[in-house]
């Protein structure tokens, strides 16, 4: 059986400016702002939270299924998929339009400037949960907002447990969009300052909202997780990364061990440790999908990070 991601897929062009934002950036001039960089390192890299969800889970063992809307300039992220033997069933070309594309410049203080351009993410909707066969289990992650809203109600309406997250998408709502959401997913997963957004806007306290699902797991960073259930808060801690070079992704890293560990039927302590260890071997690369483990590898690190075999 296989996890139906629903997401985006896209191109990250991701540039380094070897200064400082705030060095060239004046706050009594931001009115009439007009600035260039020079950037001397670029890399293009497949991204989008399907894209890098399904990657994840396919270096686990798992069966993924991405279900997202591209652009004609979609071929060479097609290749990778069928490199890496993910299918490409559900994914749907909109004609005439780019595949998301975002735009990340950082410079040497980690902050960053990104323009976003959308595309064909926009379409998400005309993709429908129904097509899909033998599916288990699912997540609706960031993608547009009107196929987001859809394949929420069509998971529910299926009966297929699925995972709400969020992400870059929690402006697109409001509190009664979350309510409804969370109404009708099995799992809602969040970082903590998206934790703090959710509760605003619905004034759901994060065990108010375990009372209406099976789980909410909230990312820490560096200080692991909590999954909170009816009744309790469960805390996964963290897996310490090899060394630190690129956070970006770590989320859908994450989110691909939940997906794991729920469709073999692992305990949360188990299932929530997996994902905290995908993070960990996330971050150790650049780029959302270009780190490597053979299960051996992983099972190795599972053990010598939280102590017991998988």
């Amino acid at each position: 059986m296989s996890a139906l991601i629903c997401g985006s897929m896209a191109f990250d062009t991701i540039m380094l400016f070897k200064g400082k934002f705030k060095n060239h950036i004046l706050a009594d001039k931001v009115h009439i702002l007009n600035v260039s960089f020079l950037v001397p390192e670029m890399r293009r890299e497949f991204g989008g939270c399907a894209g890098n969800i399904a990657f994840g889970l396919k270096m686990l063992g798992g069966k993924p299924l991405p279900m997202a809307t591209v652009g004609e300039d979609f071929d060479a992220y097609a290749e990778w998929l069928q490199s890496h033997h993910i299918p490409m069933t559900h994914i749907k070309a909109i004609d005439e339009s780019y595949t998301a594309q975002a735009y990340i410049t950082t410079d040497i203080d980690d902050n960053q400037i990104t323009a976003f351009h959308p595309g064909a993410m926009e379409s998400a909707d005309e993709n429908d949960i129904a097509d899909a066969k033998g599916v288990a289990i699912g997540i609706v992650s960031p993608d547009g907002r009107d196929g987001m809203l859809k394949h929420a109600a069509q998971f529910a309406e299926a009966k297929i447990p699925f995972i709400f997250d969020p992400g870059q998408g929690m402006p697109m709502f409001d509190g009664d969009d979350f309510k409804n959401f969370i109404e009708q997913a099995t799992w809602v997963t969040v970082n903590d300052y998206e934790a703090q957004v959710l509760q605003e806007r619905t004034g759901l306290s994060p065990h108010e909202i375990a009372e209406q699902v099976e789980g909410l797991i909230v990312t820490l960073g560096g200080d692991g997780a909590h999954v909170y259930v009816k009744e309790h808060r469960i805390e996964i801690p963290a897996a310490a990364p090899l060394r630190v070079l690129d956070p970006t992704g770590c989320g859908d890293a994450f989110r691909a061990g939940l997906l794991y560990g729920l469709m073999n039927d692992m305990d949360w302590e188990t299932t929530g440790r997996i994902a905290s260890l995908m993070g960990a071997i996330k971050i150790e690369t650049h780029g959302t999908q270009n780190y490597r483990f053979t299960r051996d590898e992983f099972d190795a690190r599972f053990k010598e990070n939280f102590g017991y075999a998988l």
